[in-house]
Order: C-alpha cells, then sequence, then structure tokens
C-alpha cells in the first residue's frame, strides 16, 4: 500500500469518526470541536488530492469562521440540552428513512459516472488552482456564488439577531443624549436651611444636588 493510500485511509476514518460523534455528542459544544475535527480531515484529504487552496479555504473559513460563529451563538442562547434530547431515539426510524432515500438517491446519480469511470490518472493541475477556480467562480459560477454570499450575509444577521437582548439591569445611555446635554439638566441649586450648634451663630450655606437626567 502506497503512503498517500495509508494517509487517505487515516483520514477518511477520523472523520467519519468525528461526523458521528457530531450527532451522537450530548454537548453541543463538544459537537461542535468534533465537526472541526472533521473539516481538519477534509483539508488533509484535499490536500493529497494536490487541492491545496481548496483545503485551505476549508481550514480559514469553516473552521477559523463559521464554526466560531457557531460555537458564540450555542454559547449565548444557553441551550437546555437534556430538553432538546428527549425522545432522541423516537426520530431513528424517520432519520434512517431519510437517510436510505438521499443514499440511494446519490447513488442513481453517481451509478453511470461510476461505470464509465477512468483509472488512468487524470491531469489535476487546474483542481486546486487559484487562477482556474477564480476563473471558472467569476465566470460560469457567478450566480450561484453570489447567491451563497447572500446566503452567508443573512446567516450573519440572524446570528446576531437572535443573540441580541435588551437587558433591564444594564446601565444603557444613548450617546446622542449624553452629546446633547447640558449643564442645567444635570445640576440644581438647592439653598438648605441654616445650621446652627451651640455656640455658634448660624451658618447659611448652598450645596450642589446632583439629579439624573
Amino acid at each position: 500500500m502506497e503512503f498517500k493510500t495509508a494517509l487517505f485511509y487515516v483520514f477518511a476514518a477520523i472523520m467519519i469518526l468525528a461526523a458521528t460523534r457530531v450527532i451522537t455528542a450530548r454537548n453541543p459544544v463538544h459537537a461542535a470541536l468534533f465537526l472541526v475535527l472533521a473539516f481538519f480531515n477534509a483539508a488533509g484529504i484535499w490536500m493529497l488530492l494536490e487541492a491545496e487552496f481548496l483545503a485551505i479555504v476549508l481550514v480559514l473559513v469553516y473552521v477559523g469562521a463559521v464554526m466560531v460563529l457557531f460555537l458564540f451563538v450555542v454559547m449565548m442562547l444557553d441551550i437546555d440540552t437534556e430538553k432538546l434530547r428527549e425522545n432522541f431515539w423516537g426520530y431513528l426510524p424517520v432519520a434512517s428513512f431519510v437517510g436510505v432515500i438521499i443514499v440511494l438517491e446519490m447513488a442513481a446519480v453517481l451509478w453511470r459516472s461510476f461505470l464509465s469511470f477512468d483509472p488512468r490518472p487524470a491531469p489535476v493541475a487546474s483542481l486546486g488552482g487559484t487562477k482556474e477556480l477564480g476563473i471558472q467562480i467569476y465566470t460560469k459560477y457567478i450566480y450561484g456564488f453570489e447567491i451563497a454570499a447572500v446566503v452567508l450575509l443573512v446567516a450573519i444577521i440572524a446570528a446576531v439577531a437572535l443573540t441580541l437582548r435588551k437587558r433591564k439591569d444594564t446601565k444603557h445611555f444613548d450617546p446622542a443624549d449624553a452629546v446633547r446635554v447640558k449643564r442645567n439638566d444635570r445640576l440644581k441649586i438647592v439653598k438648605i436651611a441654616p445650621v446652627t450648634t451651640r455656640g455658634q451663630a448660624p451658618v447659611e450655606s448652598n450645596s450642589e444636588v446632583k439629579e439624573a437626567p
């Protein structure tokens, strides 16, 4: 067995194990970390296919951005994992049925290509090249690329909207009101009655009392 083939089996086995733990882990943070492990092994397989650009993009975009955003949302929402895990195995028959249908559909699409597979090595110079990939994205697949960008933008806005909470116990103020404030709005002169002590004459005094805006 060649060294690259052995590496492929190692990466594939770890990725399958990590993907299984993503859907079986009780803690959502642990599931996200296993998903990061799956992404790294997928990037390793891309490297074996000499698609370095796709491997780096997978690590930078999904591991460095999407998964960090996902972890941020999970930790901010404070999800009740015990309630979500109730009747988890009750959905197994439906999930298995849907999974079998997906596998059959993928087999129907890929079966003809599998039969006409040519074992001779094909040139892979343009598989992970930045120039060739950019030409294909910005010419042939420009509409799909723009739609994907809009979907990611909507996902970012939704994540921010889900985590944005207005708390009543925070000392929040409007910066515009702070800029427009005047001295007379914050300070008021109050005349206090004279204070007398034994053996001393009464003394009148003025004190400044701060009031809230």
